[in-house]
This record gives C-alpha cells, sequence and structure tokens, in this order.
C-alpha cells in the first residue's frame, strides 16, 4: 500500500496495527471455532434446523440468550402455548429444544407461526427469533411473527450466476416500489415485470434494496429487524430465488444492500434486548445508540456477533446464490463518531484518532468470507471518507473491498446546480472532480442515487426542470427552453459521469429516464399514500414524451462499455480544455469525449491534439434527434487527422461542437471493428 501511495510512509505503524488487529480477530476466530470457514456457518446450527437426537430425527432450535432467565418456544405447533415446550441451557448461553418428527411432523408444519417467549429482566416477552427466516407483519395488530420455513420441495435452480464482460453497470432497484400502482410491488411482479426492463436498458447486475426484514416501509429498509429473513411484504424465500434465478438467467448479477452497520431498537421483532441486557448484540449506554440515525450499534467485538453477522454473509450467498454485497453505513461503522463532522483532510482521521478498529476488522473478516464463498463475489463499501486501502486486498493490509462508491460525485452536481449558473462552471474544476479518487482502488461513479430521489432531495431532472416536466415533456408541444436546457444537461451529466468518475457505474431505477416524481414512502405526514413510491414506466414507453429519448440515449450510454471496454481502462488523460469557451476534451480508452457545456455559444473548426493519427468518427452524439436533441451534427460524422501540431502533439482534428451537446469519437479502425462485432 505504501509503495502505491507514499504519503501512507508516515502511517506504516498504523497500517501495521490494522492488519494485525485482524490477524488477531482471525486467530480468535480459529481458535474458538477451528476456521472462520467453520465459524461462519452458525446458520446451520442456530435458529431451525434438522438434525439427530438419541436417534431419532426432528427439528432442533436454538437461540443465544446468555443473560435470559429462560425460554419457551411457542407457535402453532402448541396452539401458542407459551410454557408447553421450555428450552435447556448450556454454559455458553445457548438454549435449545427438540422436536422429533415422530411427535411433531404433522403439527411443526412448513410456513407455520413461532416466537420465542424469553422470560429476562424486562419480564415476559414473545420475540421474534434471531436467525428466523421468515417473518410476517400485521399491519392492523402490528404484530410481527416468525416462521418455520422448511419447503418439501426446495427450489430448484435452472441459471448459474452470470460472468459478466466488461465493466460492472448496476441498476439499483426497490421491488415494493417498482409498480406503477399505488402499492407495493412483489418479487413476482419484479422478475416478470422488471428485470426484461434493466436487460433492455443495458445494464449487468441489478442491486436490490430494502429485501432484509423491516417493520418499517418508509425506512427504506435500513432499519432491519430479522437479518435472515426477505421482506414478506414483497413475498417468499422461493418468490426471491425465483427472482435471482430468473435474473441469471437474463445474464444479471444480483447485489443485495446488506445491512450491517446498525439495526432496529424494537422489542417485539428485533435483536434488542432478546436477553434483557442492552449489550448482547449491540454496545451498552450511549456508544451502541447512534445519534443521527435513531438505531442500535453493533458490538462487533464479540465472537457471537462476529458470527452472526459473518455467517449471514455466508447465509445469502449460499441460499440465494447472490453474486454480492452493497455493505450499507461502511463510513459509519469505521470511525467512532460515525464520520459525522469529521474532517477527512489529513490522514490522521483516517488511519490513527477515533477508528472502531473491532468494525474495521469485522469488514475485512466479512471480505475474506464472502470471497472464500464465492471467488467471483462483489462488495461494495458505501463509504464517502475514502479510508486508504478499503478497496485494496486483505494481504496488502486493505479491508478488501472491491469497489467503493464514488459519494461525492453526486453530491457535487446537486451543489453545482444548486450555486452556480451555467456560464460559471469550471471545466477544470468538473474534471479535477470526477478523476479525484484513490488510484489502484476501484470505485462506482454515479450522478445519482436513490439518496437524490429521496423527499428533502431532488433529483437531477428536478434539479434541471423541476415543474416544467408535468407540462412540457411531449414532443408535439412548443419549444420549451427550461426541457431543452434540462434534457441537454441530464445526458452531458450522464456521459461525462460515466466515462470519467470511475471503473464501473450506478443508476438508480427511473433516473435514466429523468423520472419526474420523487420518493416518499407511506407515512403519517403524507396520509399513508403511495402515490410517491412507483415508477412510472409509463412515461419512458410512450414514444410521443421526451423521456423515452432520456431511456435512448442511457442504453446508448452502456453500450460505450460493452462495446470498447471504457470502464475498465485506466487509461484517462485529459486533451484540452478552454474555460472562456467551456470546453473539455479528454481520452478514456482508444475513445476521446469532447463537451461544450456552453449554454448558447456553438463552435466550427476547433482545433485540438488527438491521440493517434487516424480518421475519428463519431459513435456518439447527445445531440442526435432520437436522444431528444436537434440533430445540429450529421449522424457518423467524419474528422480526418491533420498534420497540424496542438496541445503538445503532431495531429489534430477540427470539430463542430453545438452549445450544450458532447460527442464520443472512435479511430475509424477501431469504430469499424467494434460496429462490425455488432453486426456479427
Amino acid at each position: 500500500m505504501i509503495d502505491l501511495d507514499p504519503w501512507l510512509k508516515p502511517y506504516a505503524d498504523a497500517l501495521k496495527y490494522r492488519y494485525e488487529h485482524f490477524q488477531k480477530a482471525l486467530a480468535r476466530i480459529s481458535e474458538a471455532a477451528g476456521s472462520l470457514d467453520e465459524f461462519s456457518r452458525a446458520h446451520e446450527y442456530f435458529g431451525f434446523t434438522r438434525g439427530q437426537h438419541d436417534g431419532h430425527a426432528g427439528v432442533w432450535y436454538r437461540e443465544w440468550a446468555p443473560k435470559a432467565n429462560a425460554l419457551f418456544l411457542t407457535g402453532d405447533f402448541n396452539r401458542w402455548d407459551r410454557h408447553s415446550h421450555p428450552m435447556a441451557r448450556d454454559a455458553k448461553g445457548v438454549w435449545s429444544v427438540f422436536l422429533p418428527d415422530k411427535q411433531y411432523a404433522w403439527r411443526l408444519v412448513h410456513d407455520g407461526g413461532v416466537k420465542v417467549h424469553v422470560v429476562s429482566s424486562l419480564g415476559p416477552l414473545d420475540r421474534i427469533p434471531a436467525y428466523i427466516r421468515r417473518v410476517t407483519f400485521d399491519p392492523k395488530s402490528f404484530d410481527s411473527c416468525g416462521h418455520f420455513w422448511s419447503p418439501p420441495t426446495p427450489h430448484e435452480w435452472k441459471h448459474a450466476s452470470p460472468q459478466i464482460e466488461g465493466g460492472l453497470r448496476v441498476y439499483e432497484a426497490h421491488v415494493g416500489m417498482a409498480t406503477e400502482q399505488e402499492r407495493i410491488g412483489t418479487f413476482q411482479e419484479f422478475t416478470e415485470q422488471v428485470l426484461p426492463r434493466i436487460k433492455e436498458a443495458g445494464y449487468n447486475a441489478v442491486q436490490l434494496m430494502a429485501v432484509q426484514e423491516h417493520p418499517y416501509y418508509g425506512s427504506f429498509g435500513y432499519h432491519v429487524s430479522s437479518f435472515y429473513a426477505v421482506s414478506s411484504r414483497f413475498g417468499t424465500p422461493r418468490d426471491f430465488k425465483r427472482l435471482v434465478d430468473v435474473a441469471h438467467g437474463h445474464g444479471l448479477l444480483v447485489l443485495l444492500d446488506l445491512v450491517h452497520s446498525h439495526s432496529i431498537k424494537n422489542l417485539h421483532d428485533g435483536l434488542n434486548q432478546l436477553d434483557g441486557t442492552d449489550y448482547q448484540y449491540f454496545h451498552a449506554g450511549g456508544r451502541g445508540q447512534h445519534p443521527a440515525w435513531d438505531s442500535l450499534l453493533f458490538d462487533y467485538s464479540k465472537l457471537e456477533v462476529q458470527q452472526f453477522l459473518l455467517s449471514n454473509v455466508r447465509y445469502w450467498l449460499e441460499e440465494y446464490h447472490l453474486d454480492g454485497f452493497r455493505f450499507d453505513g461502511v463510513t459509519s461503522m469505521m470511525y467512532l463518531d460515525h464520520g459525522l463532522g469529521r474532517d477527512f483532510g489529513h490522514y490522521d482521521n483516517y488511519l490513527v484518532f477515533g477508528l472502531d478498529t473491532d468494525a474495521i476488522a469485522y469488514l475485512q473478516l466479512a471480505n475474506q468470507v464472502a470471497h472464500a464463498v464465492n471467488p467471483r463475489a462483489i462488495t461494495i463499501a458505501e463509504d464517502v471518507s475514502g479510508m486508504p486501502g478499503l478497496c485494496r486486498p486483505l494481504d496488502e493490509g486493505g479491508l478488501g473491498f472491491d469497489y467503493r462508491l464514488a459519494m461525492g460525485i453526486p453530491d457535487y452536481w446537486i451543489k453545482l446546480l444548486k450555486e452556480k449558473r451555467d456560464e460559471e462552471w469550471s471545466m477544470g474544476e468538473i474534471y479535477h472532480v470526477l478523476t479525484n479518487r484513490r488510484a489502484h482502488e476501484k470505485h462506482i461513479a454515479y450522478a445519482e442515487s436513490h439518496d437524490q430521489a429521496l423527499v428533502g432531495d431532488k433529483t437531477l431532472a428536478f434539479w434541471l426542470m423541476d415543474k416544467e416536466m408535468y407540462w412540457h415533456m411531449s414532443k408535439g408541444g412548443p419549444p420549451n427552453l427550461i426541457i431543452d436546457r434540462g434534457i441537454a444537461l441530464h445526458k452531458m451529466i450522464r456521459l461525462i459521469t460515466f466515462s470519467l468518475g470511475g471503473e464501473a457505474y450506478l443508476n438508480f431505477m427511473g433516473n435514466e429516464f429523468g423520472h419526474p416524481e420523487w420518493i416518499d414512502f407511506p407515512r403519517e405526514g403524507n396520509g399513508f399514500s403511495y402515490k410517491y413510491a412507483r415508477r412510472l414506466w409509463h412515461l419512458m414507453d410512450d414514444p410521443m414524451l421526451r423521456y423515452c429519448d432520456l431511456a435512448a440515449f442511457d442504453r446508448h450510454l452502456q453500450a460505450l462499455d460493452t462495446k470498447y471496454d471504457l470502464l475498465c481502462s485506466p487509461l484517462i488523460e485529459q486533451l484540452h480544455y478552454d474555460e472562456p469557451a467551456k470546453l473539455l476534451m479528454y481520452r478514456r480508452g482508444p475513445l476521446v469525449f469532447v463537451f461544450n457545456f456552453h449554454p448558447s455559444t456553438s463552435i466550427t473548426g476547433y482545433r485540438f491534439g488527438v491521440p493517434d493519427r487516424e480518421t475519428y468518427c463519431m459513435v456518439l452524439n447527445t445531440d442526435d434527434f432520437w436522444f431528444g436533441g436537434h440533430g445540429l451534427v450529421d449522424h457518423g460524422q467524419e474528422h480526418p487527422w491533420q498534420q497540424v501540431p496542438a496541445d503538445g502533439r503532431d495531429q489534430s482534428i477540427q470539430i463542430y461542437i453545438p452549445a450544450r451537446t458532447a460527442q464520443v469519437l472512435a479511430p475509424r479502425t477501431i469504430a469499424a471493428q467494434k460496429e462490425g462485432e455488432k453486426a456479427d
């Protein structure tokens, strides 16, 4: 790591300490369980598992609750008798009960309701088992219920996980709000109606939010109650397996938004005080309370907590054939102050002061488990801080993630749109922000995600066009300057982010076509309305509306990567920029990108130096008619190279670039080859 970043040399001891702390955590696990592999199989022991006892086959139920006074299993199988099935406690605080098949095969049935009745310092309470795999929620009584999930016939997997080519292009989605109707969508509807859209849009991975069970729909899935259960409001575990299977058949990887950074406070349907203490799974007192999220913080130093969470990583990969995770709240985990108000301008604040070393070690362990279970698994860190080594291998002293979300990019675009007029935009600043990332660590670029679509913020489309979108997106209507500007900049911002911002790309569903509504989940403040918790796909499907033009452009944007391996190319070079004219030219891989951000001035015959002595062909133009543009430049325009020095090169081309447009150019031999491959 120091070889890659010499500025880290004064922090060699801090990096060594971080690595040694990880190794000690690994050694402690090996001493306790024999290996990390065995340690991460707790879901095969805890909760409801099939097994033997005294020569009889049946079902074990086990729960770790060291400070509880008594536990009783209750449910449909015993008519909810709270005392007929007491559990026995071992020396480690694990309670268990065995239900032999000869007595219970017809009583403990698949999908039957179950709870654990816990007697503790809190008194007697019905609780949801920690390792439960299915939970349902009654919206009328607000009661959650665990279910014994043991389908008589397992899901037969039809499709292997695909091996994608080119860069990672992620479509971030929420199953519940993916339907047009004002209600909660289902896994089945998403499988049949939305997965084909994602495939057609040119993405190769879908990242699903809010899959883990959570009682409050409006939390966007971030206040998890049952970590091993899929949200029953979307369907059953079987439904989710079919979704993953069909996605793989479409050639799509499936990533899970995994929440291990915090947990819900609820007593009746969460882990909070399961054994009567506030320090079983979480830190006691104030350290266990997140000051901004109204949630509880795991104590990552505890073996039992590590085992619960690491087994959760393995479980989702093996049980549901998932292809990886976006780890939520990584910044919050790594720093004792959760990164709130922290100055990340100095390495001391990354590597010396206020670190949660146990949480960092847990993230390293989680990456080791994920990649051991599936060497092709993809792990993504939601980190705004830029922790050094976050996406470097574990054996280098890194944290082992494959990608970090480039969270500063969407913040920058919003800030630019809010605070500066178009003519004040700096080409040098835009280029710097989009390329200013840690070298040798892969980033996922995005212009906006779900964060920018939530109530209290605005999507780029809303910042650019606001209420005009409701009245002036028809192609048959009169020209509208606000819409024209918005359509143009929406495409340009996406193109420059896609081509400069990282080694992968992400988009939240609907944002690609400028979805005109924000996201507001049903809550008391809006009369529990679903009006803004859905996606209006028909707008994109209507050829007479300009939303379909934005969607068409986004498909061609994704195709730049499939044709030219753009995102995987490490070659990025600024060729030319002209601040007064608002021009920016650069190369990524074999392609040359030309941007004119000027609001009114088009440039004719502008000369700039190019990398190769070749005729350059235009392979993408934001101003094409079919992208909602004006078609001021002929489709497929060619630019012969001239032996005229410019920008430090011996060859150059001249170009016509209209105001508020961008063009992508490729050497003619490469363009012909790629177009030939497409035709084949």
